[in-house]
């Protein structure tokens, strides 16, 4: 095993919804071992609480992107935004590898009750905002909801560059975003993964490409860093773009469709192994400002186990493809 194993022991002393991912990446555990570990996601810890926080009409806290009775709150005015509405309640669950058939009816509930904040338009359907359109795409995938209208949004508000911004539906950008295309890769391979349907695949890759030649790192014009955001990992990230988040989703990319790493991803790479500690962990950042159910990872400064898994696979899938021949 190339990871120290007081590493993997410490983060197996954990919750399950992170526990039976550092079973199936790091330890090679038997399928059997790890979707066992993974079940117990709806019955123990982060996801059992998640779960037992849901309204009867199938939200949470009342809201599709923000709580109820958001907007005109001393809450509105605080840094941040709060992490407590549905659509980010169920971006955790199905990234902690809930199984959807507990959530039976969640889809039709939220399709009845729930709709965006921006002109009242349906769940289902999505809204304007990029990221939040990735997430909906994804989660409704996973729920079994009808998410037609955003298959076909994806390809249609791709910006001439490759990418997605969020700013754009508002004319406020002709550029594109790192985070927003990153969050819509995600969220296009998540649905791929879910449905088997590839006809944003084209679309994904071009957003793929937008990153990549940027070195996932580095402005177009000046080949200066793009923000001091991305050599900063926090975990949850929620929407918040990174060297780490991005590499975590080109693993993913390269293990699903059975092609290796690209070279262009190496600059980012060596910015992850460079924040890896003595003890072989990754340090907490600065969490995301905003109200949230409660604390699923560590305080900023402390070693988090969540960017020490997502650390940890990232460099395990690269040094492996540096030294497999050919």
């Amino acid at each position: 095993m190339a990871t120290d194993q007081r590493v993997i022991d410490w983060l197996l002393d954990s919750d399950p919804a992170l526990r039976w991912q550092v079973e199936r990446d790091l330890v090679g555990a038997p399928p059997a071992v790890w979707q066992a570990t993974r079940a117990k996601v709806a019955t123990e810890g982060f996801g059992a609480r998640l779960l037992a926080l849901q309204d009867p009409d199938g939200q949470w806290a009342g809201g599709a992107f923000f709580p109820a009775g958001f907007f005109g709150s001393p809450e509105a005015q605080a840094p941040g935004q709060p992490w407590v509405a549905t659509t980010w309640v169920l971006k955790d669950l199905r990234e902690w590898g809930l199984d959807a058939a507990v959530l039976a009816g969640t889809a039709e509930k939220l399709a009845a009750n729930t709709r965006w904040e921006y002109e009242d338009m349906p769940y289902w359907g999505g809204e304007v905002d990029v990221c939040i359109n990735s997430y909906t795409l994804a989660t409704g995938a996973w729920l079994g909801a009808d998410v037609s209208r955003l298959v076909d949004w994806f390809p249609q508000h791709r910006l001439a560059d490759g990418g997605w911004n969020c700013e754009a539906e508002e004319g406020d950008s002709v550029r594109s975003s790192f985070h927003s295309t990153l969050n819509a890769a995600r969220g296009i391979l998540a649905y791929e993964r879910i449905t088997g349907d590839t006809r944003l695949r084209e679309a994904r890759h071009g957003g793929e490409e937008y990153l990549l030649s940027r070195r996932l790192m580095y402005r177009a014009s000046t080949g200066e860093l793009v923000g001091d955001f991305v050599t900063r990992f926090v975990y949850p990230n929620r929407h918040r773009y990174s060297a780490l988040a991005a590499l975590d989703h080109f693993r993913d990319v390269s293990l699903w469709e059975g092609r290796p790493p690209d070279p262009r991803l190496a600059d980012a790479v060596e910015v992850v192994r460079a924040a890896r500690q003595p003890d072989r962990t990754w340090l907490q950042t600065t969490p995301l400002a905003g109200r949230t159910w409660f604390d699923v990872d560590a305080a900023e400064g402390e070693p988090s186990r969540w960017l020490t898994l997502f650390g940890t696979r990232v460099l395990e899938w690269w040094d492996a493809a540096e030294k497999s021949p050919g």
